[in-house]
Parts: structure tokens; sequence; C-alpha cells
């Protein structure tokens, strides 16, 4: 089902937003990565899209050494990086995730992990939960050349390691301009903790991250302002 229109005001987010559950998702224990990355001192940047960016905000929010988690649209024109044009799946933007993350505290390669363990299913095409368009393609997308390195590294052993039937789909993205999303959705998961996509889709996540991540896990949501 595809997400339902939003109105210009907040309020409609009740009745709106991410559409209706379909079917249940299960965390997947996805393999260790072999390729480290190897990233130096200094705080580093990523963007991931995965589907609706509530939860992709939302697990990254709760991993210790992330600083930053904006949500927001990658891949289109600066005329067309607004909800009510992308939701139409024709503007060719992602809903996706810009991240600061410290690599001394978690590295690229252990973001990679957690996200197709607890957020992702790399082997759907358009769509992930419930979600059905091209903004809601799973992509990853480098900043620079070690992280390019490692997610290719990382793709293809996903791809050889037998965790996931059907074949791995996700692409590397070249890195466009990031849009930060309108603020109604920065921080979703933490101002509408009530909200029923939050509750059947998100925390869910929140929850496989805590169990299968534990070191990796802050109760803490990072809130981005």
């Amino acid at each position: 089902m595809k997400r339902l229109t939003l109105g210009i005001a907040a309020a409609s987010l009740a009745i709106s937003g991410c559409a209706a559950p379909a079917f249940a998702e299960e965390p997947v224990n996805a393999p260790a990565p072999k390729r480290i990355a190897k990233e130096g001192a200094g705080l580093k940047t990523a963007i991931f899209a995965g589907g609706c960016f509530w939860g992709v905000e939302g697990v990254f929010s709760h991993v210790k050494g992330v600083k930053s988690a904006v949500a927001g649209y990658h891949g289109g024109a600066a005329g067309t990086a607004k909800y009510n044009r992308i939701i139409t799946g024709t503007t060719n933007h992602a809903e996706a995730v810009k991240i600061t993350y410290d690599p001394y505290v978690v590295r690229y390669d252990e973001l990679l992990r957690i996200f197709f363990s607890v957020v992702a299913d790399p082997t759907l095409k358009n769509r992930q939960g419930p979600d059905v368009g091209a903004h809601y393609r799973t992509a990853l997308v480098p900043l620079n050349a070690e992280q390019r390195a490692v997610a290719s590294a990382y793709l293809k052993q996903m791809g050889s390691s037998r965790v996931w039937k059907r074949p791995i789909v996700t692409k590397i993205e070249s890195h466009k301009k990031f849009y930060a999303a309108e603020t109604y959705h920065q921080d979703f998961m933490a101002k509408n903790p009530r909200h029923g996509y939050i509750l059947r889709w998100d925390k869910p996540k929140v929850r496989a991250l805590k169990a299968m991540f534990p070191s990796d896990y802050r109760p803490r949501f990072l809130r981005d302002g």
C-alpha cells in the first residue's frame, strides 16, 4: 500500500503518514563484515535509504556513536524535495537519513550490519514493509572512497552469505545533494511514540537493535534539534 498523502497540517499525521501494516517483518542476523572500515579520526557522515525514514532515523538515533540523524530526501532535484512531491514516486528522491557518527565508537561497516539486520530488507525492490514505491527503495550512499569500498564488499558478502533466500537488490547510489525533510518528520519516533505506524513497524526495530546489538544500543533517543 502506498503511503497516504499528508496534508500540510501536522495534525493530519494521526491519520496519514506511512502506510497501514501489511505483513510482519523479522530481524535478520546479517553477517559480520569481513571488510573493516578504516576511517581515521574525526566525525564522519553517511546516508542510508531504507523505506520510511521514521524507522531508519529511529534506529540510528539509538546507536552509540551516532551524533546526528536527519530525515530527508536524496537523489532528486531541489524543486521536488518536498514530502507531497516525493510520495508520488516520480521525483527520483528516496526517503533517506543522513547520519553523523564517530568511527572510534561505531564504524561504517558496523552501521551497515545494523542497518541490514534490523532496519531494511535488502531483497525488496522499491518497497519496505507496507510502503511501496521508488521513493521507498533501499540504497547505500557512500560519501567517500572508503565507504564505497566497504559498502561494495559488504553487499557482495551478503549475496554469498545465504542469510537471505532471495537475491540482494540494494544498490550503491552516487552522492547527490541531501535535502532535510520538513520539521515534523524530524525525531518523529521520539515526538510520536504512540503513533500507530511507529508502534507497529518501528518500535520493534529498536527492540531488535537492543536485543541483537546490546553493546551498540543507547537507551536515550538522540534528538537532532
